[in-house]
This record gives C-alpha cells, sequence and structure tokens, in this order.
C-alpha cells in the first residue's frame, strides 16, 4: 500500500456501506492512513442548473449530508485515532469512485448499495469500481466471522505470475501487518485431452500440471517471501477450478485477494470468472489488486 494516500470508503447509508466503514476504520488504524468518506449523486448537478424558490435546503442535500456525518460518527467511535475526513460529490457513484482511486491507497465498498434489489448479490457501482479502478477494490461482504477478521488467515488466489505480482505484494503486506497466516493456493487443472507435447514429457499428466502449477507459484511468490521473510506462509497447489477452489477457501479467511489485469485506454469491466465468483458469493471480504499493463 501507498501509505501517504488515504483509504476511500463509498458511503450511501446502506447496511452494507455501514459494514463497510467499519471495516475500512480497522484497516485504516493498522496502516495509521487517513480515511475519507465519500457521497456521491447526481442531485447536486441537477440542482446547481435549476433556480432556487425557497431558502430550505433540498431533501437531497440533507440526506447526504446526514449519510456523510453519520458515517464519520460512526467511523470516530469506532477508533478515535484515525483521521476522518468526508466528500460530497456531483457525479455518478461509480465514477465518481473511480476517480477518488486515482489519490488513494486503495478503494473500499460495501456489497449492495442502498438503491440495488435486494435480490443482486453484488451493487452495480461496487461491481464497476471492481473491475475498472487502477489501486486495489476492496468489497465488504462475507458471514460476520469473515467480516469480523476472526480466522487469523488471509487468503491469495495465485494466478499467473504475470497477472499477479501486485496481488502477492499487498496479500504479503496484509498479512504482515495482521500478524497472520497467509494462505497461498494455485488452482490446477488437468485437460481431458492432453496435448501432445505435455504427453511427451511425462506418462503422467496430472502430475505434470501439479509441478507446473508448483513451478508458477514458487515463481510469484520468490520476490514477496524475500521481502517480508517473518510472513507464515502455507502453499498450496489443488486441482480444479479456481473459481470453486478460492470460494470454498474463503469460508476460513479474513481477506481473499486476486489479481486483475489493466490495460490502459479499455474502459470496460475487466473482471474474469474467478473474479466474479469471488465478488459475489465469497465468505469474508474480497481484495481486487490490479496488474498495471
Amino acid at each position: 500500500m501507498t501509505l501517504e494516500l488515504p483509504l476511500v470508503v463509498g458511503v450511501d447509508g446502506s447496511d452494507g456501506s455501514v459494514m463497510a466503514v467499519d471495516w475500512a476504520v480497522d484497516e485504516a488504524a493498522r496502516y495509521g492512513l487517513p480515511l475519507r468518506l465519500v457521497y456521491a449523486s447526481l442531485w447536486e448537478r441537477y440542482e446547481g442548473i435549476t433556480p432556487s424558490v425557497t431558502l430550505e435546503r433540498p431533501s437531497e442535500q440533507v440526506m447526504a449530508d446526514h449519510i456523510v456525518a453519520s458515517a464519520a460518527e460512526r467511523a470516530l467511535r469506532r477508533n478515535p485515532e484515525v483521521k476522518v475526513t468526508t466528500e460530497v460529490l456531483p457525479a455518478d457513484a461509480a465514477e465518481a469512485l473511480l476517480h477518488e482511486g486515482n489519490n488513494a491507497t486503495a478503494l473500499v465498498t460495501g456489497s449492495r448499495g442502498r438503491s440495488e434489489l435486494k435480490g443482486l448479490l453484488l451493487g452495480s457501482v461496487g461491481l464497476a469500481v471492481a473491475a475498472r479502478a487502477y489501486c486495489p477494490v476492496i468489497v465488504v461482504r462475507g458471514d460476520k466471522a469473515g467480516v469480523a477478521g476472526s480466522h487469523d488467515r488471509i487468503l491469495l488466489g495465485a494466478g499467473d505470475p504475470t497477472n499477479s505480482e501486485a496481488a502477492a505484494r499487498f496479500a504479503f503486506r496484509e498479512a504482515e501487518v495482521r500478524r497472520c497466516t497467509l494462505d497461498v493456493v494455485r488452482a490446477w487443472r488437468c485437460p481431458a485431452r492432453e496435448t501432445a507435447d505435455a504427453a511427451a514429457l511425462t506418462e503422467a499428466p496430472a502430475q505434470y500440471h501439479e509441478e507446473q502449477a508448483r513451478t508458477q507459484l514458487d515463481e510469484l511468490l520468490r520476490d514477496a517471501v524475500a521481502d517480508h521473510p517473518d510472513v507464515r506462509v502455507s502453499r498450496t497447489t489443488m486441482e480444479g477450478p479456481a473459481r470453486k477452489v478460492l470460494l470454498h477457501r474463503s469460508a476460513a479467511a479474513d481477506l481473499v485477494i486476486i489479481g486483475a489485469r489493466r490495460r490502459h485506454g479499455h474502459f470496460g469491466l475487466q473482471l474474469g470468472r474467478v473474479s466474479h465468483t469471488l465478488l459475489h458469493h465469497a465468505y469474508c471480504p474480497v481484495a481486487v489488486v490490479p496488474q498495471l499493463a
């Protein structure tokens, strides 16, 4: 993490937002970071171009001010030593948070906003921010134990070394500051039909793919292990779809961390199947850490 930049939290008064504030306060305290609480709405933009016929503040402004003030009060009650600032922005919520992420250590959101349908597993704002931000994004979701951080374990989904280096560094710093175990998992699959090259290399295809996974895992962790020698690391290679393997193991984690490749100039959603599964179903908060191309 870039320690001089704030931890930015999107707030909107929802239950998910309240969980995100609590989680972010604890995270800011661990790193000695300031906390910036942001509420974004388009009403201010429209209000500014509409002639006012009354001296009373618009109900939308009253609500926005109440939301950020309540969030700030909650944050200060949870930890008075964390420096808290607030901002109400006249912008689309997702676009505002993406802009804030340009000057943030990380962005934190709840799993579903105040205006989202209850049937949605992850709100549109959280999904857009996780898919497009150029800084780490943490979506606070999961069961009570996972959100509370009572497992004493961080989970890193180890992808391809070219896409996961930033995620690995992030995971080691988290485990170090929390003084907990880092559970690193690399999932692998044995294709039903082996290529001629792979078959020529070994008569045991499963063993071949598992060894490849171990080699890639060692390559990914080499520098991070050297930089954080005190972190307890558990390495696992496991056969199966990565999304299912990580989802299952997230039940025993306080945070699951995955990498996401970002391409400059590409503005669409940039998340794969593993990211989507965890963001919608994980049993603990999910950190998506971009690897810039």
